[in-house]
Protein backbone atom coordinates (compact mmCIF):
# COMPACT_ATOMS: atom_id res chain seq x y z
CA UNK A 1 0.00 0.00 0.00
CA UNK A 2 7.56 1.85 1.82
CA UNK A 3 9.80 3.92 4.19
CA UNK A 4 7.16 3.38 6.82
CA UNK A 5 8.45 1.98 10.06
CA UNK A 6 6.18 -0.66 11.95
CA UNK A 7 3.69 0.90 14.45
CA UNK A 8 5.23 -0.58 17.42
CA UNK A 9 8.71 0.77 16.38
CA UNK A 10 8.01 4.45 16.87
CA UNK A 11 7.23 6.57 19.57
CA UNK A 12 5.65 10.13 19.11
CA UNK A 13 7.84 13.37 20.22
CA UNK A 14 6.15 15.50 22.70
CA UNK A 15 9.39 17.89 23.27
CA UNK A 16 7.98 20.43 20.60
CA UNK A 17 5.22 21.43 22.75
CA UNK A 18 4.18 25.40 22.31
CA UNK A 19 5.50 27.24 25.00
CA UNK A 20 3.83 27.45 28.23
CA UNK A 21 1.55 24.50 27.75
CA UNK A 22 3.91 21.95 28.72
CA UNK A 23 1.18 19.58 29.94
CA UNK A 24 -0.49 17.88 26.82
CA UNK A 25 -3.65 17.96 29.10
CA UNK A 26 -3.44 22.25 28.69
CA UNK A 27 -2.94 21.95 24.86
CA UNK A 28 -5.69 23.72 22.65
CA UNK A 29 -7.13 22.05 20.32
CA UNK A 30 -5.59 24.20 17.40
CA UNK A 31 -2.08 23.87 19.11
CA UNK A 32 -2.81 20.45 19.52
CA UNK A 33 -3.21 19.54 15.99
CA UNK A 34 -0.09 22.38 15.16
CA UNK A 35 1.92 19.93 17.33
CA UNK A 36 0.83 16.37 15.87
CA UNK A 37 1.71 18.57 11.98
CA UNK A 38 5.36 18.92 13.20
CA UNK A 39 5.92 15.77 14.47
CA UNK A 40 4.43 14.37 11.09
CA UNK A 41 6.75 16.27 9.81
CA UNK A 42 9.92 15.38 12.26
CA UNK A 43 9.04 11.45 12.15
CA UNK A 44 7.40 11.56 8.96
CA UNK A 45 4.85 9.25 10.04
CA UNK A 46 2.46 8.91 13.56
CA UNK A 47 0.29 6.14 14.75
CA UNK A 48 -3.21 7.68 16.31
CA UNK A 49 -3.11 4.92 19.73
CA UNK A 50 0.34 6.71 20.19
CA UNK A 51 -0.60 10.10 20.18
CA UNK A 52 -3.07 9.69 21.82
CA UNK A 53 -1.23 8.21 25.19
CA UNK A 54 1.47 10.68 24.53
CA UNK A 55 -1.23 13.73 24.42
CA UNK A 56 -3.48 12.27 26.95
CA UNK A 57 -6.37 12.69 24.97
CA UNK A 58 -8.89 9.81 23.54
CA UNK A 59 -7.66 8.13 20.34
CA UNK A 60 -11.27 9.40 18.82
CA UNK A 61 -10.01 12.89 19.24
CA UNK A 62 -6.82 12.15 17.42
CA UNK A 63 -8.59 10.94 14.63
CA UNK A 64 -10.54 14.31 14.65
CA UNK A 65 -7.02 15.97 14.41
CA UNK A 66 -5.90 14.30 11.73
CA UNK A 67 -9.03 14.46 9.68
CA UNK A 68 -8.83 17.73 9.74
CA UNK A 69 -5.12 18.04 9.11
CA UNK A 70 -5.78 15.76 6.25
CA UNK A 71 -8.76 18.40 4.91
CA UNK A 72 -6.25 21.10 5.81
CA UNK A 73 -3.41 19.13 2.70
CA UNK A 74 -1.00 19.12 6.06
CA UNK A 75 -0.96 15.43 5.74
CA UNK A 76 -2.14 12.21 4.04
CA UNK A 77 -4.18 9.52 6.49
CA UNK A 78 -2.39 5.93 6.30
CA UNK A 79 -3.78 2.69 8.45
CA UNK A 80 -3.99 3.82 11.51
CA UNK A 81 -2.28 6.86 11.54
CA UNK A 82 -0.87 9.86 9.22
CA UNK A 83 2.38 10.82 7.15
CA UNK A 84 3.39 13.76 5.81
CA UNK A 85 1.77 15.38 2.82
CA UNK A 86 2.76 13.89 -0.64
CA UNK A 87 4.35 10.92 1.09
CA UNK A 88 2.20 7.68 -1.39
CA UNK A 89 4.32 4.97 -0.23
CA UNK A 90 2.63 1.79 0.08
CA UNK A 91 2.90 0.05 3.28
CA UNK A 92 4.06 -3.59 3.14
CA UNK A 93 1.66 -6.33 4.27
CA UNK A 94 4.14 -6.82 7.13
CA UNK A 95 3.97 -3.32 8.55
CA UNK A 96 0.24 -3.75 8.21
CA UNK A 97 -0.35 -6.49 9.74
CA UNK A 98 0.84 -5.13 12.77
CA UNK A 99 -1.82 -2.20 12.55
CA UNK A 100 -5.21 -2.86 14.24
CA UNK A 101 -4.41 -6.14 15.14
CA UNK A 102 -7.34 -6.47 17.54
CA UNK A 103 -10.22 -4.92 15.30
CA UNK A 104 -9.07 -6.79 12.25
CA UNK A 105 -9.66 -10.00 14.14
CA UNK A 106 -13.10 -9.25 15.37
CA UNK A 107 -13.60 -8.30 12.30
CA UNK A 108 -12.40 -11.55 10.54
CA UNK A 109 -14.13 -13.75 13.64
CA UNK A 110 -17.29 -11.91 12.84
CA UNK A 111 -16.70 -13.06 8.92
CA UNK A 112 -16.05 -16.14 10.08
CA UNK A 113 -18.97 -16.84 11.56
CA UNK A 114 -21.32 -15.66 8.49
CA UNK A 115 -19.85 -18.79 6.43
CA UNK A 116 -22.15 -21.84 6.21
CA UNK A 117 -21.07 -25.53 5.96
CA UNK A 118 -21.31 -26.30 1.95
CA UNK A 119 -20.39 -22.35 1.50
CA UNK A 120 -17.77 -21.01 -1.49
CA UNK A 121 -16.31 -18.08 -0.55
CA UNK A 122 -13.91 -15.49 -2.30
CA UNK A 123 -11.77 -14.03 -0.07
CA UNK A 124 -9.12 -11.14 -1.17
CA UNK A 125 -5.73 -10.41 -0.30
CA UNK A 126 -4.91 -8.70 3.07
CA UNK A 127 -4.16 -8.92 6.54
CA UNK A 128 -7.85 -8.59 7.52
CA UNK A 129 -9.10 -11.32 5.29
CA UNK A 130 -6.28 -13.20 6.53
CA UNK A 131 -7.70 -13.30 10.17
CA UNK A 132 -11.01 -14.22 8.45
CA UNK A 133 -9.19 -17.26 6.88
CA UNK A 134 -7.25 -18.12 10.39
CA UNK A 135 -11.03 -18.66 11.84
CA UNK A 136 -12.19 -21.07 8.94
CA UNK A 137 -9.68 -23.22 10.16
CA UNK A 138 -10.80 -26.36 11.56
CA UNK A 139 -13.96 -26.04 9.77
CA UNK A 140 -14.88 -28.58 6.73
CA UNK A 141 -17.09 -28.48 3.40
CA UNK A 142 -15.92 -25.52 2.58
CA UNK A 143 -14.37 -24.23 -0.70
CA UNK A 144 -12.28 -21.04 -0.23
CA UNK A 145 -10.66 -18.87 -3.49
CA UNK A 146 -8.38 -16.74 -3.04
CA UNK A 147 -5.95 -14.44 -4.31
CA UNK A 148 -3.96 -13.93 -1.08
CA UNK A 149 -0.75 -15.70 0.49
CA UNK A 150 -2.13 -14.86 3.65
CA UNK A 151 -5.40 -16.89 3.17
CA UNK A 152 -3.01 -19.19 1.73
CA UNK A 153 -0.81 -19.76 4.18
CA UNK A 154 -3.75 -20.04 6.77
CA UNK A 155 -5.50 -22.95 4.82
CA UNK A 156 -3.00 -24.77 3.48
CA UNK A 157 -3.32 -27.47 6.05
CA UNK A 158 -7.04 -27.13 6.40
CA UNK A 159 -8.03 -30.81 4.96
CA UNK A 160 -11.84 -29.98 5.01
CA UNK A 161 -11.63 -27.13 3.12
CA UNK A 162 -11.11 -27.05 -0.87
CA UNK A 163 -8.46 -24.61 -1.54
CA UNK A 164 -8.59 -22.76 -5.28
CA UNK A 165 -5.75 -19.66 -5.96
CA UNK A 166 -5.94 -17.11 -8.61
CA UNK A 167 -3.00 -17.40 -10.71
CA UNK A 168 -1.23 -14.55 -11.78
CA UNK A 169 1.48 -11.80 -11.01
CA UNK A 170 2.20 -11.74 -7.55
CA UNK A 171 2.25 -7.99 -6.09
CA UNK A 172 5.12 -8.23 -3.34
CA UNK A 173 4.53 -5.28 -1.06
CA UNK A 174 0.68 -6.83 -0.92
CA UNK A 175 1.80 -10.58 -1.08
CA UNK A 176 -1.59 -10.70 -3.23
CA UNK A 177 -2.02 -12.23 -6.89
CA UNK A 178 -2.83 -9.40 -9.83
CA UNK A 179 -3.37 -9.44 -13.70
CA UNK A 180 -4.96 -11.14 -16.27
CA UNK A 181 -4.71 -14.42 -15.47
CA UNK A 182 -6.27 -14.07 -11.67
CA UNK A 183 -9.15 -12.27 -14.04
CA UNK A 184 -9.69 -14.99 -16.23
CA UNK A 185 -9.30 -18.07 -13.58
CA UNK A 186 -11.88 -15.68 -11.38
CA UNK A 187 -14.43 -15.83 -14.72
CA UNK A 188 -14.73 -19.34 -14.39
CA UNK A 189 -15.65 -19.36 -11.02
CA UNK A 190 -18.87 -18.24 -8.61
CA UNK A 191 -19.02 -17.99 -4.50
CA UNK A 192 -22.01 -17.48 -2.51
CA UNK A 193 -20.42 -14.51 -0.40
CA UNK A 194 -17.44 -12.52 -1.47
CA UNK A 195 -15.12 -11.03 1.51
CA UNK A 196 -13.51 -7.57 0.50
CA UNK A 197 -10.45 -5.88 2.19
CA UNK A 198 -9.64 -1.99 1.25
CA UNK A 199 -7.10 0.31 1.70
CA UNK A 200 -9.09 2.62 1.53
CA UNK A 201 -12.94 3.31 1.42
CA UNK A 202 -15.24 5.83 0.64
CA UNK A 203 -19.36 5.71 0.39
CA UNK A 204 -19.27 7.36 -3.14
CA UNK A 205 -16.09 6.25 -4.16
CA UNK A 206 -15.75 2.72 -3.47
CA UNK A 207 -12.38 0.55 -2.62
CA UNK A 208 -9.41 2.83 -2.55
CA UNK A 209 -5.90 0.84 -3.34
CA UNK A 210 -2.48 1.18 -4.73
CA UNK A 211 -3.09 0.05 -8.37
CA UNK A 212 -5.07 -0.17 -11.11
CA UNK A 213 -4.40 -3.93 -10.94
CA UNK A 214 -6.08 -4.24 -7.78
CA UNK A 215 -9.43 -2.43 -7.63
CA UNK A 216 -10.08 -4.41 -11.13
CA UNK A 217 -9.50 -7.55 -9.63
CA UNK A 218 -11.59 -6.17 -6.27
CA UNK A 219 -14.54 -5.06 -8.96
CA UNK A 220 -14.85 -8.39 -10.60
CA UNK A 221 -14.68 -10.20 -7.14
CA UNK A 222 -17.87 -7.75 -6.32
CA UNK A 223 -19.43 -9.28 -9.58
CA UNK A 224 -19.16 -12.82 -9.08
CA UNK A 225 -20.83 -13.95 -5.58
CA UNK A 226 -23.99 -13.75 -3.98
CA UNK A 227 -23.36 -11.71 -0.72
CA UNK A 228 -20.62 -8.81 -0.89
CA UNK A 229 -18.97 -8.10 2.28
CA UNK A 230 -16.26 -5.17 2.73
CA UNK A 231 -14.23 -5.53 5.96
CA UNK A 232 -12.62 -2.56 7.08
CA UNK A 233 -10.98 -1.16 10.40
CA UNK A 234 -11.99 1.92 11.28
CA UNK A 235 -8.54 3.83 10.48
CA UNK A 236 -9.87 3.03 6.82
CA UNK A 237 -13.17 4.73 6.62
CA UNK A 238 -13.58 7.90 4.46
CA UNK A 239 -9.60 7.71 3.53
CA UNK A 240 -8.65 8.02 0.01
CA UNK A 241 -4.60 7.34 0.19
CA UNK A 242 -4.36 6.45 -3.39
CA UNK A 243 -5.91 6.87 -6.64
CA UNK A 244 -7.05 4.14 -8.36
CA UNK A 245 -10.87 3.08 -7.09
CA UNK A 246 -13.18 -0.36 -7.39
CA UNK A 247 -16.64 1.40 -7.39
CA UNK A 248 -19.52 -0.98 -5.12
CA UNK A 249 -22.61 -1.24 -6.76
CA UNK A 250 -25.70 -3.45 -5.61
CA UNK A 251 -26.05 -4.59 -1.93
CA UNK A 252 -23.20 -4.72 0.37
CA UNK A 253 -22.35 -5.31 3.92
CA UNK A 254 -19.75 -3.01 5.61
CA UNK A 255 -18.15 -4.07 8.47
CA UNK A 256 -16.10 -2.15 10.79
CA UNK A 257 -14.66 -2.60 14.39
CA UNK A 258 -16.38 -0.43 17.22
CA UNK A 259 -14.07 2.46 17.39
CA UNK A 260 -16.29 4.03 14.26
CA UNK A 261 -17.14 7.44 14.96
CA UNK A 262 -21.04 8.33 13.69
CA UNK A 263 -19.72 11.06 11.73
CA UNK A 264 -17.29 8.10 9.84
CA UNK A 265 -20.59 5.98 9.25
CA UNK A 266 -22.80 8.31 8.61
CA UNK A 267 -22.22 8.21 4.51
CA UNK A 268 -22.67 4.64 4.31
CA UNK A 269 -25.63 4.27 6.52
CA UNK A 270 -27.02 6.73 4.41
CA UNK A 271 -26.77 4.22 1.37
CA UNK A 272 -30.17 2.18 0.90
CA UNK A 273 -28.16 -1.07 -0.29
CA UNK A 274 -25.40 -1.04 2.22
CA UNK A 275 -26.16 -2.81 5.57
CA UNK A 276 -23.42 -1.26 8.40
CA UNK A 277 -22.25 -3.80 11.02
CA UNK A 278 -19.30 -3.25 13.41
CA UNK A 279 -18.02 -5.61 16.09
Amino acid sequence: MTGMSPASSRTPRTTAAPAGAEDPRRLRAPDRRALIARMIQTDGTVVVEELARSLEVTPSTIRRDLALLTEQGTIARTYGGAMSAGHTAEPTLGQRSGLAVAEKDRIGRWAAARIAQGDTVILDAGTTTGRLAHHLRGRTELTVITSGLTALRELAEADGIELITLAGTLRHVSQGFVGPLAELTLTRLTADKVFLGADGLDAKLGICEASLQQTALKELMARRGGQLYILADSSKLGQSPFTAWAPLTGPWTLVTDGGATDDQLAPFRALPEVDVVTV
